[in-house]
């Protein structure tokens, strides 16, 4: 069974008890392609509703069904407490990562998100 097979069963199994706004959210995580991102805010942009916080407690609750690495900080920064887990998803779909400076705290890589940035595009298929 797929991680994303998994993620999605894990999903319906609270698709009674999940708020609408959360749901929108998490259909905006998956729909990410593998190597891009977005910010909280971008998602919150995207659905014209909430703000960064609103999208980060949603991704903080539920995010675990979804490709939540693909749903970050605006700086770049890897998701304190998931760093090596996120790295591992960024460094197998192919990210763009910036390498740390010697002075990074724990010499981590951020995203690149000049080049990660994904704008929901023409590949979105449609807002929600």
């Amino acid at each position: 069974m797929s991680e994303q097979s998994r993620a999605r069963d894990a999903r319906e199994g609270h698709a009674d008890t999940l708020p609408e706004y959360a749901e929108r959210v998490l259909d905006v995580a998956e729909r990410i392609p593998p190597g891009r991102v977005m910010t909280y805010g971008d998602v919150a942009e995207w659905l014209e509703e909430g703000g960064p916080r609103q999208v980060g407690r949603v991704m903080a609750l539920y995010g675990g069904a979804v490709p939540w690495w693909r749903v970050v900080r605006a700086d770049g920064a890897l998701l304190p407490g998931h760093e090596l887990r996120a790295l591992a998803h960024y460094r197998a779909e192919g990210t763009p990562l910036k390498q740390a400076g010697r002075s990074a705290e724990g010499h981590l890589p951020r995203l690149d998100m000049r080049r990660a940035r994904w704008d929901g595009g023409a590949d979105a298929g449609g807002h929600t």
